[in-house]
Order: structure tokens, then C-alpha cells, then sequence
């Protein structure tokens, strides 16, 4: 006896089981419990012919007569109903029930399994995908429709090789980490779109670091000086935003060169953690009359325009590190590090940690580089929230800002070579 087939039809009930439930459980009298794990079933004995008869049309003979039969129930339903608008997300459901259990005997399993539990957690959810998709306004959509045509339509068609000067610009590689860094932005909107605007000082300043850290910087330090209560508060969601852009940077170190992320990952953990510990501090010093205001709506973080004006920062700031590597050497780009920093980490994180990947810079001081183009942008950020916000606003962010950074430039110079993964 062949006990993988025992094994496989276990799966199948599982997963008929599931999916039946949450069919039932929503009122649909067309198939339930039993009707969802008896198609599942019948799919893989469906499959179990295929397989053992060797004959090719058993498979699509017995999916016909499935669709048949569903097409006729809804036939019935109709003529029974007086509703217009009548779903077909159950027939598809059990469709594609069908072809999970066949697809558990001549496929891969692990796929089955993984797009059966998604089935079921996909019709589960659906009233609150559907209050979600109500609640988005045309900005959402075009976000969505922008990164979809950044990802899908431009990226396929740009060449892949180096052009210009110094041989590093590939269009290819250039426009990917655009998706990148657009991508990131686009999952902390979204996030906040789901939970909400009034999500507590802590979330503001978790989701204002995914989006930009910059931008939660300049909504706040702009909030202070109308209302000069909220200055401890401000600080907060800034420096908590400040620390997830340390987040941030790990996430694109680790997808561009994850075979290095052990030799950087420490010291940019630590510098996270005397952030945290500062913004611990400053938690503390709120007043707990004083409540979370809301978090500023946030712009479009997919907009066409400034995906190609990062694009060609980007390009830049790759051209502007080689150069400088190559005629001054890498002492030379503590300086570029200083100046990329101080417009956009991103960019300079994802210049040098290409020229990582090419081997043409050692991991044990890029990720210096990339420190020190961190703690630049964390100057500019504070120095924005002093021009734009309150004395009191300034003073705190000095502090912890001041803190961080004397803190960081310790890190850059005393780390021990010999402390990594």
C-alpha cells in the first residue's frame, strides 16, 4: 500500500474541510462543508486515475462534468432568485477545489497546500477587503497603478548592462532599486491606510520611518509650532521614525547583498538600539494627559516623477561613488557618504552596497559608509525639525539627536573588525 496516497488524500479533507467551513459559515446554500471536501476529494482521485491509468483526458472529462454541474445549480438558483447581482466567488472556489486535489496528486504539494490555506483566508476576509477597497480615495489607486506600471512595465524592458563612464550605470539595475525603495513606501502607506490615522504616538512614528522618516520629520516639526503642547510628543514620533530608517536600511542591504548582511548588521542594530533607548526616554517624559494627535495623511509615495527623480539620484550618486573611489580612493567617500546622506539614504545605501556586491568594496567598511550616511541623514532631519519647528521641539531633538550621533561616529571608529556574524 502506497502510503503518500493515503497522506495526500489527509491534505485534501484538511483542505476541503477549511474552505467548506468558511463557505458554510457565510450562509452559502450552494456548497458547504461537505460539498467543498467532496469536490477536493473527487479531484484527487481524479488525479490518482490520471496518474495510474496513464490517460490524459480523465483529468479534463471530470472538470467539465464539475462545471457542468455548478453551471446548471446556477441555473436553478437564478430561476429561484430574484437578485441581479448574483457572486460566482463560491463556483470558482469550487473549481478551484477541484483542481487543488488533483494538483496534490500530479503537481507539487507544497504549492497546493499553500494556495488552499490562501483560499480560505481570501474568502474569510472578504468584508474587510471590501471596507478597505471602499475606504481608498483616487490617490490610493493611482499609488497602486503607478507601482504596478514602475514594476511590471517599465523595469522588464530597460537593458540589462552597464553603460557610460567608470561602467556602472545599468538601467536595468538602476530602475530595479527604484522598485525597491518605492516598494517599502508603498507597504508602510498602505499599512496605514489599513490600521487607520489614529494608530498612537507608537505606530505614528513605526509607520512615518517606513514611509519617510523625513517627511514624518517635517509634519511634525510644522505641528509644534502651531500647537507647542505636543513638543515631547513630536520629538517621539521623530526619533522613533529615525530609528526605523535603521530598519529600513538593513531591509535593503539585506536584499541587495544578503551573503554580507552578517559583517553589517550589528553595528547598524546598535545604533538602532541607542535610538530606541532614547526614544524610551522620551516616552516617558510625555505627559500622559497629553494624547497621540493623528498622523498627518501622507503624500503618494508612488508617483512617477519622483520615482525617476530617485532613479536619477541614484545613477549620481553610483557615478560620483566609483569616481571617487577610483581617483582619491575610500577615504574619499567618507565624503560623498556625508554629502548622498544629507538628500537621501537610500541612494547611497544602495550605491554602496552594489559596489559590495561587485566586490570592488569591502563589506568591513562599506558598512561604515553607510553609517556615516545614516548619521548624516539624522543631522539634516534635525537640523529641518529646529528651522521648523519650536525652541522646545529644537532643544529635544538636540539632545537625543546629539546622543545618536556622537554614539554612531564611536561605533564607526572603535568597532572591532572581528565582531560579526
Amino acid at each position: 500500500m502506497d502510503y503518500s496516497d493515503l497522506t495526500t488524500l489527509g491534505i485534501t479533507f484538511g483542505l476541503g474541510l477549511i474552505v467548506g467551513l468558511q463557505r458554510q459559515h457565510t450562509g452559502q446554500k450552494m456548497a458547504g462543508i461537505r460539498t467543498f471536501t467532496l469536490i477536493g476529494v473527487l479531484g484527487t482521485v481524479t488525479g490518482f486515475m490520471t496518474r495510474d491509468f496513464e490517460n490524459p483526458f480523465i483529468l479534463p472529462a471530470f472538470g467539465i462534468a464539475l462545471a457542468a454541474l455548478l453551471i446548471t445549480a446556477n441555473i436553478l438558483k437564478l430561476k429561484k432568485s430574484d437578485e441581479t447581482d448574483v457572486g460566482q466567488t463560491t463556483e470558482v472556489a469550487a473549481l478551484l477545489m477541484f483542481a487543488l486535489g488533483a494538483y496534490l496528486v500530479l503537481g507539487n504539494q507544497v504549492i497546493a497546500i499553500i494556495v488552499g490555506g490562501a483560499m480560505a483566508i481570501l474568502l474569510y476576509v472578504k468584508d474587510k477587503m471590501h471596507g478597505f477597497i471602499d475606504k481608498l480615495k483616487d490617490k490610493d489607486i493611482s499609488a497602486i497603478m503607478t507601482f504596478v506600471g514602475i514594476s511590471l512595465i517599465v523595469l522588464p524592458i530597460l537593458p540589462n548592462k552597464t553603460y557610460g563612464p567608470l561602467d556602472v550605470l545599468n538601467p536595468n539595475n538602476i530602475w530595479l532599486m527604484v522598485v525597491l525603495i518605492v516598494g517599502i513606501s508603498v507597504t508602510g502607506y498602505f499599512i496605514y491606510k489599513l490600521v487607520g490615522k489614529k494608530t498612537g504616538i507608537i505606530s505614528n512614528g513605526i509607520l512615518g520611518g517606513l514611509i519617510s522618516s523625513t517627511a514624518t520629520t517635517i509634519s511634525y516639526a510644522r505641528r509644534t509650532s502651531k500647537v507647542k503642547s505636543v513638543n515631547t510628543i513630536a520629538a517621539f514620533i521623530i526619533t522613533v521614525a529615525s530609528a526605523v530608517s535603521f530598519v529600513r536600511v538593513l531591509i535593503e542591504v539585506g536584499v541587495v547583498i544578503p551573503d554580507n548582511l552578517p559583517q553589517i548588521i550589528l553595528p547598524m542594530i546598535l545604533e538602532f538600539l541607542i535610538l530606541s533607548i532614547v526614544s524610551i526616554f522620551l516616552f516617558y517624559l510625555i505627559n500622559k494627559e497629553e494624547k497621540g494627535d493623528e498622523m498627518p495623511e501622507p503624500k503618494n509615495p508612488a508617483q512617477f516623477k519622483s520615482a525617476l527623480i530617485f532613479g536619477l539620484l541614484y545613477g549620481f550618486i553610483l557615478l560620483a561613488v566609483a569616481f571617487s573611489k577610483e581617483e582619491f580612493g575610500n577615504d574619499a567617500l567618507y565624503a560623498v557618504a556625508i554629502i548622498s546622506g544629507l538628500a537621501d539614504v537610500d541612494a547611497i545605501t544602495l550605491s554602496l552596497s552594489q559596489l559590495i556586491k561587485g566586490g570592488s568594496l569591502d563589506a568591513s567598511f562599506g558598512w561604515k559608509l553607510i553609517l556615516m550616511a545614516s548619521l548624516s541623514n539624522l543631522l539634516f532631519k534635525g537640523i529641518m525639525a529646529a528651522i521648523l519647528g519650536t525652541k522646545g521641539l529644537a532643544k529635544l531633538i538636540a539632545v537625543c539627536f546629539g546622543i545618536s550621533i556622537c554614539s554612531g561616529l564611536l561605533i564607526i571608529w572603535l568597532w572591532p573588525e572581528s565582531w560579526h556574524f
